[in-house]
Formats: C-alpha cells, sequence, structure tokens
C-alpha cells in the first residue's frame, strides 16, 4: 500500500492509529486544523491516517485534494495519506467513505475513527481505550427513526434490524429510560468510534450498511436513511462486537479532549472559550493561514472576525436545546456558512 508522509521517532507499529476521510472541498481544510490540534496536543505519540478516496465511476468529480500544498502541509504536520477505492458507496453517499476507508488500516491494529471536524484539545493517549468493547459518540440527538403516524415505533424499527442480523436486541436497551423514548435504544453520532480490528470492523459495517441500503426490514420503508445509513448500521456493529455505550472513562472526548464541532457557525455560537482560543491559535501561524483561508467560510469565519458576531448571538450558559433552533438564528442573522 502506498504511504505518504508520517512523523519519524517512536515505533510506529506502538502508536495507535487515529483515521480520518480526506477528500477534496470542505473537509481538506478541516484535516489540516485537525491535525494541527493533534500534532499540538499529542506531539508524535500517535499516527494520524487520512484515508483518501480515489477518482472512479462512483465519483462524478475527482475526490482526492486537489491542493498540492494543502497535501504538502498535511504531511508536514504527520499525517499519512493513504488511498481507497470506492466500491459500494461514493458520490452518492459520501458519509460511506468512512466504511470504506477502514480498509486502509492494518488488520489486528486497534484504532480510533474521528471526523475531521475535530479538534484536539489535549493528549489523546490519557484516554482508557477498552478495545475489546469497541463504543461511539453520544453526542447526538434524536434524529432517526422518525416516527410517523400509525407507523412502527422505535422498537419495531430498531428490533427488525437487530432480528434481521441475528443480534440480542434486548441486550442493547437501556432500560432506565422509558419505552418508545428514542434514548433507550442504542444510537451514536458517527462523529467518532473505536474498535480492536478495522478490518473485521469494517467488514461488519459494509455488510450491515449494504443490506440496510439495498434490502431493508419491512418496519424501514419509509425511513429516510439518508445521510442516517452509518449512524443506522453504526450501533448494530459495536453491539455485534461486543461493545456498546461508553462508559465514564471516555467523558474527555466530546469534552476535555476532543469536541466535534460540526461547522464552524456551531463552533462559536456553542463552544466554549477554550475550544475558541484553540481554533485561533492552530489557525494562526502563517504556513496554516495562507492555506486553509482559500476556503471561504474558514477565511471569513477565522480571520474576518464572522465567528465572533456568531458567538455574540448566545448565552453559552442558556443555549437553546436543539441544534436547529441555533442554526436558524444564525442565518436569521444572516451569518451562516458552510
Amino acid at each position: 500500500m502506498r504511504v505518504q508522509g508520517g512523523l519519524g521517532g517512536a515505533d510506529m507499529a506502538e502508536r495507535l492509529n487515529v483515521l480520518a476521510i480526506v477528500q477534496a472541498g470542505r473537509l481538506q481544510y478541516e484535516a489540516v486544523l485537525m491535525a494541527a490540534s493533534l500534532r499540538r496536543a499529542s506531539g508524535d505519540k500517535l499516527r494520524l491516517i487520512l484515508a483518501e478516496p480515489q477518482p472512479g465511476p462512483l465519483w462524478q468529480h475527482d475526490p482526492r485534494i486537489n491542493d498540492p500544498e494543502l497535501r504538502a502541509l498535511l504531511i508536514e504536520l504527520g499525517a499519512e495519506i493513504r488511498p481507497f477505492e470506492s466500491r459500494h458507496f461514493g458520490q452518492s453517499y459520501p458519509h460511506g467513505n468512512k466504511i470504506e476507508g477502514l480498509g486502509v488500516l492494518e488488520p489486528g491494529q486497534p484504532f480510533v475513527f474521528f471526523d475531521t471536524d475535530t479538534l484536539f484539545l489535549d493528549d489523546l493517549t490519557q484516554v482508557p481505550f477498552d478495545f475489546s468493547r469497541p463504543s461511539a459518540s453520544m453526542r447526538r440527538e434524536g434524529t432517526w427513526p422518525v416516527i410517523e403516524l400509525y407507523g412502527p415505533g422505535y422498537t419495531e424499527t430498531w428490533k427488525s434490524l437487530y432480528d434481521r442480523f441475528g443480534l440480542d436486541f434486548e441486550s442493547s436497551l437501556d432500560l432506565s429510560q422509558p419505552d418508545e423514548y428514542w434514548e433507550r435504544y442504542l444510537y451514536f453520532n458517527a462523529g467518532w468510534f473505536f474498535g480492536a480490528d478495522p478490518r473485521e470492523f469494517g467488514r461488519l459495517f459494509t455488510e450491515y450498511a449494504l443490506a440496510i441500503r439495498d434490502d431493508p426490514p419491512e418496519a424501514l420503508i419509509c425511513q429516510p436513511l439518508d445521510p442516517w445509513l452509518d449512524q443506522v448500521a453504526l450501533p448494530l456493529v459495536i453491539h455485534a462486537l461486543g461493545g456498546g455505550r461508553p462508559g465514564p472513562e471516555l467523558d474527555g472526548l466530546d469534552g476535555d479532549i476532543t469536541c466535534h464541532w460540526r461547522v464552524l457557525p456551531l463552533l462559536y455560537a456553542r463552544e466554549s472559550d477554550r475550544v475558541v482560543a484553540l481554533l485561533e491559535e492552530i489557525s494562526a501561524p502563517n504556513r496554516i493561514k495562507k492555506v486553509i483561508k482559500r476556503y471561504e467560510p474558514i477565511k471569513r469565519m477565522i480571520y474576518q472576525g464572522r465567528g465572533h458576531k456568531v458567538r455574540a448571538l448566545f448565552d453559552r450558559d442558556n443555549l437553546p436545546r436543539r441544534e436547529q433552533k441555533i442554526r436558524n438564528l444564525i442565518k436569521k442573522n444572516k451569518l451562516w456558512m458552510r
């Protein structure tokens, strides 16, 4: 397998694999911020591997990084860029990159996947991962399934999936939550997840996602699967591999160690002063600034001060409970960008 870049120093085989997806457009600029923050927080203790989809019949345009200077900067920041072929998803479902991209990792080596819209606030090696018990992010809302009047409820919908793949449904439930309330059912944000073997994780992820997409159980016939397909399949994969909801030992993820910021207006609206300060610190060096300011939302939000105008609209101690209300207020003030 062709590998680009990478840090010297510690034995590469002994360092944890941190995986993300990189491609032309927004993700390549986010990847610079991610790599810069990881390097600042953890030095060369980790391997940052960026999986890059290659051109092929499932892509209308070349999905690879389209800026040679940006590619060189990622390598300078310690990233290894590894190619993969899109065989099942591609342009029609780019979220599938995180499923197929797992194939760039060596089998049997523990991994943690992060979306590129992640900042590392502190050293990831502090997190006591138990790779024999995979898990994923709980920073999510009840976005799926969409319950319709007279249609299947949460139990019927989720149970149909567990039954399809021969998994025990009852053991996946959080019995402290009421029946037919979305948090009773195993549901993650796919912004981060981890496991012991990327090949086995990827095999199951692919198998389940394709079966749900191509031959869904009857209870899912009217359910939207774009963009939710990865988040529908992910809990099934984690449950099948003996994992479940993250315990308190993982509170640093989506906490003091990592921040999944999603889009820059949301970062400025709701994240802590510490996150904003880190973002502006790592984006300040000229070698980084001259590359990432080519992306208009970064240029306007970070370097032209629009982000702080967004920030002034909100009280971080009294934010709207629903993300959509935050988005709507930003859009009302004509400050939304992504």
